[in-house]
């Protein structure tokens, strides 16, 4: 991308929380030689310098120092990391009265002094490393580190010293139980633990049930962090783990620990600092500009997981909504929807306004792209090297879903739109889709040929028609001896008729040649030296060149042969008509000689000849009859062949939508259950037909619409058999029957190839949590239940960004806490979200990774918005925590008012 642009230095601003792999306790040069017995070569300085820059080797980003008992060599880290992207967290470890271990950490400006202090608050005065008792019970040491603004993790909790093995019985329930205790650390993940000790972590045992636990499927955060004494200690797996910060700081880990399930990962392999850990890569938006309009100068960083806009009404969160889509080229689903989207690009992003997106997918392989967009042009795409590239945004960046303020309400009302929220679970395959394009072109091709033969057969028919009467004329005419003395002049009709035919037998060859003449020269430019140069077979290829190069020269050499025997051919005929032309002449005046002294026996002699020349004019179409009969029946046969395919490929495209609603039923199960209907939208159907009746129609097309079990082919083959089988098997009235039954044969043939898409019926669950289910349809939900069980299905698993305007406008509150902000928190590592909201439980039960506040200032056209870094970040950070509280809770005071009114 081009360096010196607001669109490449908006990736410098804050993106909220990512992962950090963090190392908890790090030891220094001393810790060996004390408990150990093993001197760590080149003193503190080296020591520390050698873990240090082994860390930014392989990625760890946080090293914690937690030496027994002792601050001493933390500085040595500290100056160790300067000019790396290594953060020092400065701690020690300290053993409790009872003997169990826990790790002390503290802020990363905390100075030595002060950790000093603070390690002597605990009765140890010992300047150096020891093994020696804190006089401070385990619980008594979380109350103080926290008093003292730092955090604790109970450390090796399974082992010797460990929470779990220094204390039994009921003096553990208790330890365990303290609501300071935050964080334990393990050797490896929660299912490798005993089974006993399993349920406790899991918080499914009673005796150790913790009720403050952030969810019951885990009572408290779970680290590795093991003892690292040497820079190789850094490659064991459980020597680290991923957590996800704002920024490195003890409330950025108190978070974690609160929000394990979002925050923290054990599992550091394959680590990439843009993606979630141990998930498919997806695509996302990386940074976003404007320039003009309201919201001019701003510029944002995406997270790759959740980002929630927040701020007052007015401040720009459906701008920038609206301008993702704007850019994106997208198009609202809604009739509602798109007037809004018009109205914010035409008023409040104003013509001339300039929006740059750069967005990263990683299939095939990893690309990023600029998409630039002004008011009111179209979007332009550019790669990374900034040069404009002849695709649109959908081509670079497929897949993405935008809905506005109430779009997702508007949405529910359409069950074909609702079908095609299942398109993503659908199995791909692109030879079905392929075959389909095929059988339904040759279905147009039967029909236009059908036709074709159909309306040539009543042409002929209709001239046939008259061929009795004139036979009849002709037979009184021989009866009163004419044709004996016109018998040359007859024979001269028939031989003229001969004549004539002889053009239109030549006149296919002549288009034949005409058609082989137009792809002369052989287009050979993807064979050509540039387009094969990169190819590492183009010496092969290139042999495909002069063959073809070959076969154009010889094709033009027997277009010009072709060419001379028809001129040859032509030619000849010319002068076979010349000589015939004498011949008639000849015998012209012997016919003119005869019809003068027919007139004086009043007999018509030129009549008579009229008779025989159309006569003779009409006789060839007999067998033009005979081959079009042939034809329509091969045509025919070809359609119930093809209508058969056409069935088979639809129904095995049915059966993906039912496997895919069965893939989203089982996604969303206990909550949304999903099924789909054959045939179930057959507006088209409804559409040609009104087209092609006219008359009272209504009632007959609406009965159709009602039909439980409906089939295409079925209906087709009843029309055909006539208003009685249709009054039959459809239930109306003999008029009805008659206005479909009559429709043309065409028309039948437009319907069969139709393809009526499926309907899709969604059921919620609408019972509490705990409560036996209770499955409602759709259409019999609130507007809020209706939204939230489409938006259940558009946060299931996707390769590509949802982006929200609001979408708690539209829920019923108790499902955005017990169904929404669930669903969300465990898809937001899958893919990227974008939310704006109102609503506290967005940004804060789903632990958005990036929150922007948004503030308005001025009014009308002079007014504009903007986002103050300080409010661009995660819950881990004051300044973000303040404007939640300010703007979604109303204020502290508001908050505290609620909170004791509801007695919490």
């Amino acid at each position: 991308m081009r360096s010196d642009d607001s669109i490449t230095s908006a990736q410098s601003l804050p993106r909220g929380a990512v992962f950090h792999r963090c190392a908890l306790q790090v030891n220094p040069s001393s810790y060996s030689a004390t408990f150990r017995g093993q001197e760590a070569g080149g003193g503190a300085d080296a020591h520390a310098k050698a873990i240090v820059e082994k860390a930014a080797e392989i990625g760890i980003s946080v090293l914690a120092v937690t030496n027994h008992n002792d601050v001493s060599e933390v500085r040595a880290f500290q100056a160790a990391a300067a000019g790396l992207d290594v953060r020092i967290i400065p701690g020690f470890e300290l053993a409790s009265s009872e003997g169990i271990h826990v790790l002390c950490l503290y802020p990363p400006s905390t100075s030595q002094a002060a950790l000093g202090r603070f390690l002597g608050a605990f009765g140890i005065l010992d300047t150096t490393p020891s093994s020696n008792l804190s006089g401070e019970s385990f619980g008594k040491i979380l109350e103080m580190v926290r008093d003292q603004g730092g955090l604790t993790i109970a450390a090796h909790v399974t082992t010797s010293k460990g929470l779990f093995t220094a204390l039994e019985g009921q003096a553990r329930i208790k330890a365990w139980k303290s609501e300071n205790l935050f964080a334990i650390q393990i050797p490896g993940d929660i299912d490798g633990l005993p089974q006993g000790l399993r349920e406790i972590v899991q918080n499914s045992n009673c005796d150790y049930k913790r009720h403050q636990a952030v969810s019951d499927s885990q009572a408290v955060a779970v680290v590795n962090a093991k003892d690292v004494t040497t820079p190789d200690d850094l490659e064991h797996p459980s020597a680290s783990c991923l957590i996800k910060m704002s920024d490195v700081s003890i409330e950025g880990l108190r978070q974690a620990f609160l929000d394990p399930g979002s925050r923290i990962r054990l599992d550091p392999t394959g680590y990439e600092p843009e993606h979630e850990p141990g998930r498919g890569k997806h695509s996302e938006l990386v940074s976003l500009t404007w320039k003009g309009g309201f919201l001019d100068g701003i510029a944002i960083h995406m997270n790759p997981n959740l980002n929630v806009l927040v701020g007052g009404r007015g401040a720009g969160k459906s701008t920038v909504i609206e301008s993702l889509r704007y850019v994106l080229g997208l198009d609202p689903v809604g009739d509602e929807a798109l007037k809004t989207h018009q109205g914010i690009v035409r008023g409040v992003l104003r013509s001339g306004t300039a929006i740059s997106l750069i967005v990263r997918c990683f299939h095939p392989a990893k690309h990023e792209y600029r998409i630039e967009r002004t008011v009111p042009n179209p979007p332009v795409v550019r790669d990374a090297s900034g040069s404009i590239l002849n695709l649109l945004p959908e081509d670079v960046f497929p897949h993405v879903e935008i809905y506005g303020q109430h779009e997702i309400s508007e949405l529910t009302r359409s069950r074909e739109k609702l079908t095609r929220l299942l398109d993503r679970f659908v199995e791909d395959d692109p030879s079905l889709y392929r075959r389909k394009a095929d059988v339904r072109r040759d279905l147009e091709k039967t029909r236009r040929a059908i036709v074709d033969v159909s309306a040539e057969l009543r042409d002929i028919e209709e001239r046939l028609a008259v061929m009795p009467g004139l036979q009849e004329t002709l037979k009184r005419f021989q009866e009163a001896g004419i044709e004996d003395r016109l018998r040359e002049q007859s024979l001269i009709v028939r031989e003229e008729r001969v004549l004539d035919s002889i053009p239109e037998r030549l006149e296919p060859f002549r288009e034949c040649m005409e058609n082989l003449r137009q792809q002369i020269p052989i287009d050979r430019v993807f064979l050509s030296s540039r387009a094969l140069e990169d190819l590492p077979g183009k010496e092969i290829l290139s042999g495909a060149d002069d063959l073809l190069g070959h076969l154009s020269r010889d094709l033009d050499q027997l277009v010009s042969q072709f060419e001379d025997a028809l001129g040859r051919v032509e030619k000849g005929i010319d002068g076979i008509r010349s000589r015939w032309n004498e011949r008639k002449s000849k015998i012209q005046a012997t016919y003119e000689a005869i019809l003068r002294e027919l007139q004086k026996s009043e007999l018509d002699g030129e009549e008579f000849i009229r008779l025989r020349r159309e006569l003779e004019n009409l006789s060839p179409l007999r067998e033009r009859e005979a081959l079009l009969r042939e034809l329509e029946s091969g045509h025919l046969e070809q359609r119930r062949q093809l209508r058969t395919e056409w069935e088979d490929l639809k129904a095995e495209e049915f059966q993906r939508f039912e496997r895919a609603a069965g893939t989203v039923g089982r996604k969303l199960h206990g909550h949304v259950r999903v099924k789909v209907s054959a045939v179930g939208n057959r507006e088209p159907l409804l559409q040609l037909l009104k087209k092609a009746i006219t008359g009272r129609r209504a009632e007959a097309i609406r009965i159709l619409d009602e039909v439980e079990e409906f089939s295409l082919p079925q209906f087709v083959d009843t029309c055909r058999e006539g208003p009685d089988a249709v009054m039959k098997t459809y239930g109306i009235t003999a008029a009805q029957a008659k206005l479909l039954a009559g429709v043309s044969d065409e028309t039948l043939m437009c319907i069969e190839e139709l393809e009526l898409p499926p309907a899709t019926e969604i059921q919620l669950n609408t019972a509490p949590s705990g409560e036996s289910p209770s499955w409602q349809v759709l259409e019999d939900l609130s507007t809020g239940q209706k939204a939230t069980a489409v938006l259940l299905l558009l946060l299931l698993e996707s390769g590509a960004p949802l982006i929200i305007d609001q979408p708690e406008d539209d829920l019923d509150n108790r499902f955005i806490t017990e169904v929404v902000v669930p669903a969300m928190r465990k898809e937001k590592h899958r893919r990227q979200f974008v939310f704006s909201t109102h609503n506290a439980n967005i940004p804060v039960l789903g632990d958005a990774e990036l929150i922007l506040g948004l503030t308005a200032f001025g009014e009308g056209s002079a007014g504009e918005a903007r986002i103050s870094t300080d409010h661009m970040g995660s819950i881990d950070e004051l300044p973000v925590r303040e404007m939640i509280e300010e703007i979604l809770e109303g204020g502290r005071d508001a908050f505290e008012t609620r909170r004791r009114k509801y007695g919490f």
